[in-house]
Order: structure tokens, then C-alpha cells, then sequence
């Protein structure tokens, strides 16, 4: 039996925070409902290299899930709506605020149907304040917040675009999934549902606490390299190797960095780790010491070693690393049809549960006639339902 076997979630997330949240949930044995508009599903269908009908993105953030393809504009589909929730255990929606309200599937609805229901409303600034109705994306969560104000040197230059999500992932698919578990957690001891509002700006709260201490501290708040960990110290810090690969070198305690300089030999570099004024000549040092071998050369003298240094690899190279093969990090996907797909595996190993594959990513609405059949109505309904276009043919 997984984890959160039981479980039953009806997701109505699309694109990447939401999906994520869910994704995790499925792996681990929730019975997870992903509904999508019957006309075109989920955008991330189309987004990027394609397998088979669908994009490799969309195979990566749906496995383990049933599509359920239902217009909720409709009076009917807001009704069939109803009857898959009074049987769940959690909702998760993306809309802007208002939305679920206009469609009259509010939480303060559903909660009435269903009052053991946790509701987790997914939205970019949170259901009030100045910003609730905004639009935005993970780039604009990241610069107002300030996160993205970090990711620069200094005031001449430009901050860069981050090349991942950290309010998508961060701020909203891993704070959606901490609140739903806490809420499930209070229902098990008072058997009451909850309402969650969950906003990506808020989820990069934790992420600023390093920057935070500074600032409210009254010192210069550390961005791209100014700080210890950020990139001004010689003993935290990226290096370039003979063969113009990288290795980062994370000998932040003053163990590690002794051992470090042990091992290259520099023991006049030990009492120089936290001295500012030192540090330019030192990170130059430490840059020549590692010039001297390729990256792959550097691995196998470091192997054995205790400093915390490792090589900088690009994602093919992760893929067919030993202790990642080891750890299932990526796994491979296939559909009954044979088109297969390799994505990232499964980030938690519990005792009882590794997580697994149970079923491919689904097709559009491929899971409407099961879904429904569970909650009450017959086949004359659904082919009703899917003539009247309130329904997407499997």
C-alpha cells in the first residue's frame, strides 16, 4: 500500500506549480483527477518537443494521473463537478481569485457538500491584497519579492533570468503540497476540512531568509557574489578546470576547508578563509590550483576526500551518474502503445514507499466514462454529456 493511497485529489491546476504539487502526490499513491477543458486540455499538452500526441513536458508533470475533460461553464459540468468532489479528499485550483466563486464552485460551496474537503486556492499574489488580481509569472514573483534583485554582482549589470522556478516550484507546487499535507493531518484529528490560500510571492518567503538576516541587520545584503555563500569567498565558490569545465567547491566549515587545503597542499591558505581583504588573490589561487587537470581528472583524486567539492554537469551527464542511477532520479515512462519517455523520478524514499509507476500520462478526457461511472451516472448519461459537448470523447 503507498502513502497516500486513499487519497482522492481533483486538480484543476494547469501549466507547472499546480501540476507539480500533484504530480508528487500521485507517485506516492493519491488518486489524483486532473481536470482539463474539453476542448484543448492543459497548454503544457503543447508545450516543447512532443511524444506521441502529447509534449515531453506534459508526459513529465502527468503520470500517475486520470484525465477528466468537463466544461465547468456549463450547469452540467458544474454539477458533475459537485459529485466527484463530495467523494474527494482535496481540491487544488489555479484560477485567479474569483473564478471558482463565478462558477459557483467555491470553497464555501463545496465545503457545504463536502465538509471534510481541503481546498488549496494556487494563485500568484494570494486571494487579497493590492496584487490578488494581478497577472503574473515566476519572473515576476522572483522581482518583486526581491529574490531576483540577488541574482546580479552589481549595480551596473543587468539581474539574469533564472533558468529555473524557484516561485513556480518553490513558492507554489512545494508550499501547495506542505499545506495540503498539514491540512490532511488536522482533518485526521478533527475530521474538519480547510481552506488554504497559497500564493507563489508568499511560497519565496523561505528562500529570502539567508538575505533577510543581512538586511535586517542593518548590513549590506548579499547578492551574487558578495557574501559567504554567494560567491566572494574563495572557500564557496565555482572553478574552472584545464579542460574549461567546472567543479564547485563548497568547503564552507572550517574543517572541510582545512582538509581542502591539505589536500592541495596550501596550508598557508587555512587562516585566510574568512578574511575579506584576502579573498580576491585567494579565489585566483585556488582557480590556478584547479586549472592544473581536467574536471574528470580533479573527480577521481577528490573521490575519497572530505571537502565537499563536485562536478559541475550538465543534465546528460547527471542522467547516467552512479549514484543518481542509483537514487532512481530519472526514471523511464511508457504508454500500452510502447512510446516511452525518460523524466525525473521520485524525490521522497519513505520505509514503506519509494514511489512508482501506476499509470502513463493521460490522454485527453481518457479517464471522463471511469470518473463518472464512479460517482452515479450511467453510460446513457455520459454519451448524453459527451453529444451536448459538456464532456470531451475519450
Amino acid at each position: 500500500m503507498q502513502i497516500l493511497e486513499g487519497i482522492k485529489v481533483m486538480d484543476l491546476t494547469r501549466l507547472l506549480p499546480g501540476p507539480v504539487c500533484t504530480l508528487i502526490m500521485a507517485d506516492y499513491g493519491a488518486e489524483v483527477i486532473k481536470l482539463e477543458d474539453p476542448w484543448t486540455g492543459d497548454p503544457t499538452r503543447y508545450f516543447g518537443p512532443a511524444i506521441d500526441a502529447d509534449s515531453s513536458f506534459f508526459w513529465q508533470l502527468n503520470r500517475n494521473k486520470k484525465s477528466l475533460a468537463i466544461d465547468l461553464k456549463s450547469p452540467e459540468g458544474a454539477q458533475i463537478f459537485k459529485e466527484v468532489a463530495a467523494n474527494s479528499d482535496v481540491i487544488l485550483e489555479g484560477f485567479r481569485p474569483g473564478v471558482m466563486q463565478r462558477l459557483g464552485l467555491s470553497y464555501d460551496v463545496i465545503s457545504q457538500i463536502n465538509p471534510a474537503i481541503i481546498y488549496a486556492s494556487l494563485s500568484g499574489y494570494g486571494q487579497d491584497g493590492p496584487y490578488a488580481y494581478r497577472a503574473g509569472h515566476d519572473l515576476n514573483y522572483a522581482s518583486l519579492t526581491g529574490l531576483l534583485e540577488l541574482n546580479r554582482d552589481n549595480k551596473q549589470k543587468p539581474p539574469g533570468v533564472p533558468p529555473l522556478q524557484v516561485a513556480d516550484i518553490g513558492g507554489g507546487s512545494l508550499m501547495s503540497l506542505a499545506g495540503i499535507m498539514m491540512a490532511l493531518f488536522s482533518r485526521s484529528r478533527t475530521g474538519k476540512g480547510q481552506y488554504i490560500d497559497v500564493s507563489m510571492a508568499d511560497g519565496l518567503m523561505p528562500w529570502l531568509s539567508y538575505a533577510a538576516s543581512y538586511y535586517f541587520a542593518g548590513a549590506e545584503t548579499p547578492r551574487v557574489n558578495k557574501g559567504e555563500i554567494t560567491g566572494e569567498y574563495a572557500c564557496y565558490n565555482i572553478y574552472q578546470t584545464s579542460d574549461g569545465k567546472y567543479l564547485s567547491l563548497g568547503a564552507l566549515e572550517p574543517v572541510f576547508w582545512q582538509n581542502f587545503c591539505r589536500f592541495a597542499g596550501k596550508g598557508e591558505w587555512a587562516e585566510k578563509q574568512f578574511n575579506l581583504e584576502e579573498q580576491a588573490a585567494l579565489i585566483e589561487e585556488v582557480n590556478e590550483f584547479f586549472r592544473q587537470k581536467s574536471r574528470d581528472e580533479w573527480v577521481k583524486l577528490i573521490l575519497n576526500e572530505d571537502f565537499c567539492c563536485e562536478p559541475v554537469l550538465d543534465i546528460s551527464e547527471a542522467s547516467e551518474h552512479p549514484h543518481l542511477e542509483k537514487r532512481n532520479f530519472f526514471i523511464e515512462v511508457s504508454r500500452p502503445d510502447g512510446t516511452s519517455a525518460k523524466q525525473v523520478g521520485y524525490p521522497l524514499k519513505f520505509s514503506s514507499d519509494f514511489g512508482r509507476l501506476n499509470l502513463p500520462p493521460p490522454k485527453l478526457g481518457e479517464h471522463t466514462k471511469e470518473v463518472l461511472n464512479e460517482v452515479g451516472f450511467s453510460l446513457q448519461d455520459i454519451e448524453d454529456f459527451i453529444q451536448r459537448g459538456i464532456i470531451a470523447k475519450p
